[in-house]
């Protein structure tokens, strides 16, 4: 394709199964300037990259509406298709977000001003507005009222049929057209689109077949029973759809801003940038932002899955969607409404539940030669007994016909996908994001796990540990060395002074305070010079007995930095200092070599310290180490044989990230655990990469049950239909019943993930 190319995002209405994603697919890839497409059965979305043509947006719109379903444009799509519109008659129907949308039965043609009034609605700012599809009862779906019109001439039928004795074969295929004219209509729209072997085409033939051969009645069963399927179909994929847009139902609608020296409540999808917003004790948080003024506990369980309320004060970020506590919060917005945290997880999970997983690529080559294949027997099946063996006609084309209801592929088809979605929305609502099914199923084939050590197996904020008191209290150590520090914003300053306001230490007044380069600093309190910094130096101005040295020294061997406080003329005491492991880090980690994986810390600090943590989390380390070292030892274990998860903060070490199998991110900050790597921890816990490795393998082993139930179920009723002990109606079931049973299968998985 030559010229400028561009991509389209649409919502799909109506479609439920694979069947019909398969079928659109098919159609929109032989529109005319059409270069990819990627239809997701379970997210209800397809993306299409195609020529900046003004004819090719109408030629999608009609080809997906001639197959009986709705296409709108998905946020900053409807905007760009607003002109288009303009100069276009829409050529299709995008169905109203009611529960009338489920159709695939009725074509339909509208006026440009129906499709652009729908277009608007999904034009809203934010993601949120992409996913406000009120949902009718089933009853009201048009879908539904065609199988409940169907149900209703088949049970008419069945009480004519005994007044009337002699016209039952033509009531029964009367009360079978009232489903099968709208099957069939979907049938040629398909076929001419490229798909000949849909489930609507065997139904139709299966039908057509039965009534020919005398089974009216069984023919109007059939159909009934295939409506009944696709309306559980329909039901099932709404519910899995609406494990993941419940996210936007966290965003309130309305927002406090702060303008001109007055508090207006405002949408929310209209807040800029920059704005200032009020949050009262108790409401949800209506953007991302950063906190201005005020202190409070946030519930972010909603967007983390963390249980138990974080404090947050000025300078803080929050998140759209959590809870404030019991305090007044100010915020600064950072992000519109289609950017913010819920925005961007719904997006991301969206994409990923477009990218098939290996097993899903290769369900689908088998399934386009299932569905020959099985009509072939089932021809075959219908002609060579009564051809060359004797056998009655009537007989084996009941039997034939009976095979191709068993030739959908429907229900192994979706056994994939519906597993993935599921998990991916599963790990969303617990702040675990994976992005798509070739990601997942990697996490689960992982064998090793190599963790970066600051900001991800520890917190990445130097604590005070130990206070030694040679000459002073510990108190008075800690308060004076706190003075020294007022003011630095070096990382071991900043441990002291939060260790002096936990324990309330009221800090002395100093004057004449020097930061000595690479030494420490010092000051003068009540006269008395003081200074404070790394062991050698303060030996140098006061020395140390071999006590104190021996103090300081077993410090050192734990990998804890260690700084010495003079105090005029004498050493006055020590303070020790290192960057803790996370709290959780003990229980991930052994979580992790449970389930028979191997862990490995890299890290570029010091041996020592290196060894320490390692030591307290009970697992190996390699310290000192350049990116370019790190890089080297994940290939290093790749090529002994692991496949390798490295676990970052998404920013350093970027060539490890991208040599291992899997790249996990893990904290420094919401932006980058969003949009690096393959995988990423809202909440950053190092048992979340468990977590990962856990819903992993139990979606591998949902996805197994499901291929066993459709080809077992498909297998079974092959071999009693040709053994003639099941029949037409059954084997309806085979198809309909399997999609049904393995999507309820699937839907298990958003259920809190077991142990591996």
């Amino acid at each position: 394709m030559t010229g400028p190319v561009r991509e389209s995002r649409y919502r799909v209405e109506g479609m439920d199964c694979a069947s019909c994603a398969a079928k659109i697919d098919t159609a929109v890839r032989r529109v005319v300037g059409v270069e990819d497409v990627s239809v997701s059965v379970t997210a209800a979305t397809m993306t299409v990259r195609h020529a900046e043509n003004d004819a090719v947006v109408p030629a999608i719109m009609q080809r997906v509406a001639g197959l009986g379903y709705g296409l709108s444009p998905l946020a900053g799509e409807a905007a760009a298709r607003s002109s288009a519109s303009n100069e276009h008659a829409c050529c299709g129907h995008a169905h109203p977000v009611s529960g009338d949308a489920q159709d695939h039965g009725h074509t339909h043609t509208h006026t440009q001003d129906v499709h652009s009034a729908h277009a608007s609605d999904h034009s809203k700012p934010g993601a949120a507005a992409n996913h406000e599809r009120r949902s009718a009862p089933w009853w009201r779906t048009r879908k539904g009222r065609l199988t409940i019109a169907c149900g209703v001439a088949l049970a008419g039928a069945y009480g004519l049929g005994k007044l009337f004795p002699a016209t039952e074969a033509w009531i029964f295929t009367l009360a079978m057209l009232v489903g099968l004219l709208p099957i069939a209509r979907r049938a040629v729209m398909a076929a001419l689109a490229g798909t000949p072997f849909s489930i609507e085409m065997l139904m139709t033939i299966a039908a057509a077949g039965a009534v020919f051969i005398g089974a009216g009645e069984e023919a109007a069963m059939v159909v009934f029973l295939f409506l009944i399927g696709e309306l559980l179909e329909g039901i099932a994929a709404g519910k899995a759809r609406a494990s993941i847009e419940a996210l936007t139902a966290l965003v309130p609608k309305t927002a406090l801003m702060e303008a001109d020296g007055r508090m207006t409540e405002v949408p929310a999808e209209s807040l800029p940038v920059g704005a200032t917003i009020l949050v009262r004790p108790g409401d949800r948080l209506a953007a991302d932002g950063v906190i201005l003024a005020g202190e409070s506990g946030i519930d972010e369980a909603p967007v983390t899955g963390e249980s138990a309320p974080v404090s947050k004060g000025p300078g803080d970020s929050v998140f759209a969607g959590t809870v404030n506590g019991d305090g007044a919060l100010r915020l600064r917005v950072t992000a519109a409404a289609a950017d913010n945290t819920i925005a961007r997880v719904i997006r991301l999970v969206e994409e990923a539940q477009e990218m098939k997983a290996p097993t899903e690529r290769f369900i689908d080559r088998f399934s386009r030669r299932y569905t020959p294949a099985v009509a072939l027997v089932a021809a075959l099946v219908a002609t060579v007994p009564p051809l060359f063996f004797g056998g009655l006609w009537q007989e084996w084309i009941y039997k034939g016909l009976a095979l191709l209801l068993i030739g959908c592929p429907c229900a192994l088809v979706i056994s994939t996908p519906a597993a993935i979605a599921a998990s991916l929305s599963a790990g969303a609502r617990r702040g675990l994001l994976i992005k798509g099914g070739v990601v997942l199923e990697s996490i689960g084939k992982v064998t090793a796990v190599a963790f970066d050590k600051t900001g991800t197996l520890t917190e990445g904020k130097p604590k005070v540990t130990d206070i030694l008191g040679f000459d002073l209290s510990e108190a008075e150590v800690l308060g004076q060395a706190a003075a020294l520090e007022q003011g630095s914003s070096h990382p071991l300053a900043q441990a002291i002074l939060s260790r002096a306001e936990a324990d309330g230490i009221a800090l002395p007044a100093i004057s004449d305070i020097k930061a000595l380069g690479g030494k420490g600093v010092s000051g003068r309190v009540a006269g008395a010079e003081l200074f404070l910094g790394s062991p050698q130096e303060a030996g140098r101005r006061a020395p140390l007995t071999a006590d104190e040295k021996a103090q300081v020294a077993a410090l050192h061997d734990k990998g804890k930095t260690v700084s010495v406080l003079i105090a005029g003329g004498r050493a006055a005491g020590a303070l020790a200092m290192r960057d803790e492991p996370r709290a959780d880090a003990v229980t991930g980690v052994k979580a992790l070599a449970d389930s028979g994986l191997r862990v490995i810390m890299l890290t570029g600090d010091n041996r020592r310290t290196a060894e320490a943590i390692a030591g307290r989390l009970g697992i190996e380390a390699r310290a000192e180490l350049l990116p370019e070292d790190k890089q080297r030892i994940v290939g290093e274990l790749k090529s002994e044989g692991y496949v390798v998860a490295k676990v970052g903060d998404g920013i350093n070490d970027a060539p490890a990230l991208a040599a291992a199998d899997v790249g996990i991110a893990v904290g420094g900050g919401t932006d980058v655990a969003l949009e690096t790597a393959d995988a990423a921890s809202l909440h950053g816990r190092v048992t979340d990469i468990a977590a990962m490795v856990r819903l992993s393998r139990r979606t591998m082993r949902n996805i197994y049950q499901n291929i066993v139930i459709a080809l077992g179920l498909k297998g079974v009723f092959l071999v009693t239909t040709i053994a003639g002990v099941t029949g037409l109606w059954p084997a309806i079931l085979a198809d309909t019943g399997a999609t049904v049973l393995v999507t309820i299968n699937a839907l298990r998985l958003l259920r809190a993930p077991a142990k591996a």
